[in-house]
């Protein structure tokens, strides 16, 4: 007997199986996970090379051409673009899709192994950034201070971005928008002279005072306890009364010829929340 003539026989027992079947298909249905973010790893790679207080023109010629030279026998690559700006050189890798992207990377790595011999010693090692939808933040929060801007990073570091980073399935928690502290040191250039003194000098004598650093061991019984000097400035206050030099018999501190400002770091990029200054807090969540 085929399957037709049963169902048409016992009608009843066919709808009991297609209501089971709808049943477990609606269950199923609520069951399934759904992801609004899918990981899907995009054919993009990118080499970034920072290349401090040079030009675009020297960026394109000592960073960027000899980056791209090495980079055009990668296997599968598709194009292969480039942007060269002040201090920073981006080549941007275009690959067939379906490629292997991690074989990719060792022959990127490989090539750029060769190429960092010719770039300048100033210039940092190649980064290489390979592009995926997890790297996109799944929640954004706007922050605004109403007393304490320059402390709001201090506050989120603690109170927020510790916390959201111990929940599961969280992978990365970052900022935008620190304000950041930053010391200046304004030096007057005729006070400068007057003493014989350089730009270089002073330099020199506060990274060589502002540093800790190792000062043996201490033996004391059957432990032994290592030593180090705190010599970082606690505060800004003790930069002024750094001794810079010594003229005529008399000493020379860093107050007499600089003025020492305690402040946020000038930023080239502000972020603003209804027309006040804020911060942006990224969440990101952890791959697969």
């Amino acid at each position: 007997m085929s399957i037709y003539s049963n169902s048409v026989k016992r009608p009843v027992t066919t709808i009991l199986i297609f209501v089971a079947l709808m049943v477990i298909g609606l269950y199923s249905l609520s069951r399934l996970p759904v992801d609004l973010y899918p990981e899907i790893e995009l054919p993009f790679i990118s080499v970034v090379t920072t290349y401090p207080g040079a030009s675009a023109s020297d960026i394109e010629s000592n960073i960027t051409r000899p980056v791209e030279d090495a980079l055009n026998s990668v296997s599968n690559l598709k194009e292969l673009t480039s942007t060269s700006s002040d201090g920073l050189s981006v080549v941007f890798l275009s690959f067939e899709y379906g490629s292997n992207l991690d074989e990719a990377m060792n022959d990127i790595r490989s090539n750029l192994n060769f190429a960092s011999r010719l770039l300048p010693d100033e210039a940092e090692d190649p980064t290489i950034i390979k592009f995926n939808s997890s790297m996109m933040p799944i929640i954004f929060y706007a922050i605004t201070a109403n007393e304490s801007y320059e402390g709001l990073e201090k506050i989120l570091d603690e109170k927020i971005v510790n916390p959201l980073n111990r929940i599961e399935g969280v992978g990365n928690v970052s900022l935008s928008g620190v304000p950041g502290r930053r010391i200046y040191v304004d030096i007057d250039p005729r006070k400068m002279e007057a003493y014989n003194l350089t730009i270089e000098q002073i330099g020199n004598i506060l990274r060589a005072e502002n540093i800790n650093m190792p000062a043996g061991s201490l033996e004391m019984g059957q432990n032994d306890y290592a030593l180090r000097i705190q010599g970082e400035f606690p505060e800004s206050d003790v930069l002024k009364n750094i001794v810079i030099s010594n003229y005529n018999g008399n000493t020379i501190y860093l107050r007499d010829i600089a003025e020492v400002r305690d402040t946020i770091r000038e930023s080239k990029l502000d972020t603003k929340i209804n027309g006040k200054r804020g911060m942006g807090l990224y969440v990101q969540k952890q791959s697969g």
